[in-house]
C-alpha cells in the first residue's frame, strides 16, 4: 500500500522520502522521479529513523510485520518490528516536529460481537497463549503510544484499515486472504476456504483506502483523531472466494479446509469484521467507489500480468 501512497503525494508534487527493507520492487516504476527518494533501511534503527525524519513534515508508518503465518509462526518478530520499531517512529517524529499517520488494523477490535465497529468500541480478544492475538496486540500497543506521544505534542492520526487489497499489495499466494486465493485461481487449483466460509470481511480496494489515508494526514480536523477505513459491504469468505473464481472464469473448485489443518492450534478466527465508516466519509470526506467486482478484475489483470507463466 506504501507504493500506492507515495503515487499520491507525487502526484500532488510533493516530495516523497520511502523507507522499506523489501527493496523497491514495489516503486520501481517511481524511481525516475526525482521528487522520490528510496532508502533501504529499517525503522527499527533508531538513529536511520531519526536521519531521515529530519526535515520531513509528515510521517506514514505503514511498516509492520502482517500476515496469518506470521502471526502463528514467528510471534516475536510481530512484537518486536511493530511495538518496538513504533516507538521509534513516533520518538522521531516528536523530536524532528513531524506530524504522524499510524496504520493500525480491524485486528485491534478481535472477536467483539457487536458490528459494525466503532472507533471507541471495545477490544475483545482471546488468551495470550494463543499466538494469532500477537498482531492485534502490537497495533493496539503502538496505537496507545500514539496516544501517549500526543500527550507529549506529537500530532497523529490512527487509521485502521479493513482488507485493503488490490494491486501491489501482497506476492501472490502469501499474506491475505485476496492474494492466497488469487494464486489457486489463477493456476486452477481448489480455492481452500477454511471452515464453512460464513465469516465475513469488508473488502476495500486500495484506491479507496489510500483517498482516505491521504486525507487523514492532511485534514487538520484528523489530529488526535481514529479512523475505520474501509467500505462497509459484508461479503462472507465463501461468497468472496466463489465471485473471484467466476471474474477470473477458472475452472478452480472450493474446497473446504480445517483451521487447524491450516494454522495448527495457535488460531482463532473472527466470525464478522465490519466497520462504521460514518467518521471516514464525514470527517476524511472519503467514502468507497469501487465495488468488490469491479476491484477484482482490476486485482486479476494485475496478478496475470505480474505471473504471466501462470495467468
Amino acid at each position: 500500500m506504501g507504493s500506492h501512497l507515495a503515487e499520491a503525494f507525487l502526484e500532488r508534487g510533493d516530495h516523497v522520502v520511502v523507507m522499506d527493507t523489501a527493496g523497491p520492487a514495489k516503486i520501481q516504476h517511481l524511481l525516475g522521479n526525482k521528487r522520490l527518494e528510496y532508502q533501504a533501511a529499517s525503522f527499527l534503527n533508531p538513529e536511520i529513523t531519526d536521519q531521515l525524519a529530519h526535515g520531513v513534515e509528515l510521517i506514514y508508518h505503514l511498516g509492520a510485520v502482517v500476515g496469518v503465518e506470521h502471526y502463528v509462526s514467528d510471534p516475536f518478530k510481530v512484537l518486536n518490528v511493530n511495538v518496538n520499531g513504533t516507538q521509534n517512529v513516533l520518538a522521531a517524529a516528536l523530536r524532528q516536529g513531524c506530524r504522524v499517520v499510524f496504520g493500525s488494523t480491524s485486528e485491534v477490535y478481535g472477536r467483539n460481537p457487536k458490528v459494525p465497529f466503532k472507533e471507541n468500541d471495545d477490544r475483545v480478544l482471546g488468551s495470550t497463549s494463543i499466538d494469532r492475538w500477537c498482531y492485534s496486540t502490537s497495533k493496539a500497543v503502538g496505537e496507545h503510544f500514539c496516544f501517549a506521544y500526543q500527550k507529549n505534542g506529537l500530532p497523529m492520526t490512527i487509521v485502521r484499515y479493513f482488507n485493503v487489497y488490490g494491486p501491489r499489495l501482497d506476492a501472490i499466494d502469501l499474506g491475505r486472504v485476496v492474494s492466497i486465493f488469487m494464486g489457486q485461481v489463477l493456476r486452477g487449483k481448489d480455492v481452500t476456504v477454511v471452515g464453512d466460509g460464513s465469516q465475513t470481511r469488508c473488502f476495500t480496494y486500495v484506491s479507496d483506502a489510500i483517498e482516505a489515508t491521504v486525507q487523514a494526514g492532511l485534514k487538520t480536523e484528523a489530529i488526535g483523531g481514529v479512523f475505520n477505513i474501509g467500505t462497509d459491504d459484508e461479503t462472507s469468505l465463501l461468497d468472496f472466494a466463489r465471485i473471484l473464481i467466476e471474474e477470473a472464469g477458472s475452472p478452480s473448485q472450493i474446497r473446504f479446509v480445517t483451521q487447524e489443518s491450516v494454522y495448527g492450534n495457535s488460531y482463532e478466527d473472527v466470525p464478522r469484521r465490519v466497520p462504521d465508516n460514518t467518521r471516514m466519509k464525514e470527517i476524511l470526506g472519503a467514502v468507497p467507489q469501487l465495488d468488490l467486482r469491479e476491484g477484482l478484475r482490476r486485482t486479476i489483470q494485475w496478478f496475470r500480468n505480474a505471473n504471466p507463466e501462470i495467468g
